[in-house]
């Protein structure tokens, strides 16, 4: 007995084209993806979507400011025991 069904899902062809990619990136088909993750959904009856924050101008400055004071030696080196780190605090 077949149990399963066909659903049509509009899409943009580029989001489509992107998931086919990750999906074979992984192994997968597209199908076995959309199947895995509705299965998810139904499982643990929660709907989960992220999409990536954009950094914001701030944020990229502190990180470049960050990154040039780490160049130019201004910031601890890492350590790998308290002892060590609390003997360079004492410098």
């Amino acid at each position: 007995m077949n149990t399963k069904t066909v659903i049509s899902v509009r899409i943009d062809r580029e989001v489509k084209e992107s998931a086919q990619e990750v999906a074979k990136s992984a192994g997968l088909t597209l199908s076995t993806l959309v199947n895995a993750y509705l299965r998810q959904v139904v499982a643990t009856r929660r709907i989960e979507l992220f999409a990536p924050e954009e950094m914001t101008p701030k944020l990229e400055g502190l990180i470049a400011e960050f990154e040039a004071d780490l160049k130019a030696g201004k910031v601890s080196r890492p350590f790998t025991n308290v002892d060590d780190f609390l003997a360079d605090l004492k410098k």
